[in-house]
């Protein structure tokens, strides 16, 4: 096993003068499952992909344990890959899928069926081993690709979306028996994803990227607490954070007749940031016209327009944009109704309204 570290590590494609991947500094940790999160292009599978050897490093380094790999081969790395396709030979049965690597690399046929059972038995595919990728179910043949890995025993996991052609129900088993997986063989796992569900269920850390630039990591629950910029604030979070745009008047941010408390460089407006949950019903303050209600059972969602026409999303290109207020599940309000909501003084999130950097 073996620590990752990334040295100001930059990726610029030819013919674009943008790096994809912008001075990315991050270290994980030996053991570590470390997520990394953001929407399309920001260069996470870049990211990825330079640590596997399969980009070019424009500028700084790239170190697997203290070795420097940045010039090294991939097959020299000591790393193994589960990209989003499964990549099985179709006509080699689950156990020959398995140990294919080991068999190209000389080890011997009875390491390799001591190997390639051990895995089986962790991923629950010993009674599929002579069946060939056909016969399997998407979650199986995604099994059999973890299955490959593993076998190789190698120092770094490397895995690019891996769930994203399995269903919804079969993705959230699998990531839970991934990370579960990796806790118990205790492998530095390096794992790229779009959903920051999954990032946050499955990470002992997670890192955020958007334009090629590392914007924070953390614990999840540190990057749901105290997201350090607007960017981080409405990614992290199912429903999205409530970003809004308010005025600022004797050291108070009003969001409709809601009075915030700010500091005193805010400027003339501020970026409020409220989560779901951090609204409570009361007789005055923020107005929200409900457009939608969401009934989940345990849990009721509203999603408006603010009432007061003073009071603006915070980006302003976001036609779709929506409040969002978590309800009593059992006394939601109708669509047309007007509900009037405080803000819940621990869960107020304060960024720059230019910057977006985070002012309290």
């Amino acid at each position: 096993m073996a620590s990752v570290v990334f040295e100001n590590a930059t990726r610029i494609y030819p013919g674009t003068t943008k790096p994809a991947v912008d001075k990315l500094n991050l270290t994980v940790n030996d053991g570590e499952f470390l997520v990394l999160v953001g929407p399309s292009g920001c260069g996470k599978s870049t990211s990825l992909r330079m640590l596997a050897g399969l980009e070019e490093i424009d500028e700084g380094r790239i170190l697997i344990g203290d070795r420097d790999v940045t010039n090294v081969a991939p097959k020299d790395r000591d790393i193994a890959m589960v990209f989003q396709s499964y990549a099985l030979y179709p006509h080699m049965t689950v156990a020959e899928n398995m140990g294919f690597a080991l068999k190209i690399a000389g080890v011997s046929k009875e390491e390799r069926e001591k190997r390639v059972n051990e895995a089986a038995k962790l991923l629950d595919l010993e009674p599929y081993l002579e069946r060939k990728p056909k016969a399997l179910s998407g979650g199986q043949r995604q099994r059999v690709a973890m299955g490959r890995a593993i076998v190789r025993e190698p120092q770094v996991f490397l895995m690019d979306e891996p769930l994203s052609n399995l269903d919804a129900k079969l993705r959230v088993a699998t990531r839970t028996q991934i990370a579960a997986l990796q806790r118990r063989l205790g492998i530095t796992t390096v794992y790229v994803t779009h959903d920051q569900v999954e990032a946050m269920t499955m990470g002992d850390r997670v890192a955020v990227l958007k334009d090629g630039l590392l914007q924070q990591v953390d614990t999840p629950r540190n990057l749901y607490d105290s997201p350090a910029n607007a960017f981080v604030a409405g990614f992290i979070g199912s429903p999205a954070m409530n970003l809004l745009s308010a005025p600022v008047s004797g050291g108070k941010a009003m969001l409709g007749d809601l009075a915030v408390d700010v500091p005193g460089s805010a400027g003339s407006s501020v970026t409020v940031g409220i989560r779901p949950e951090g609204f409570a019903p009361a007789s005055s303050g923020f107005k929200v016209l409900v457009e939608v209600v969401e009934e989940l059972g345990a849990d009721a969602f509203v999603y408006g327009k603010p009432a007061d026409s003073s009071v603006n999303f915070a980006n302003s290109t976001d036609e779709g944009a929506q409040v969002i207020v978590r309800w009593d599940p059992k006394n939601p309000p109708k669509p047309g109704d007007t509900i009037t909501v405080t803000a819940v003084a621990a869960s107020v999130h304060l960024f720059n309204s230019t910057t977006g950097e985070r002012l309290k």
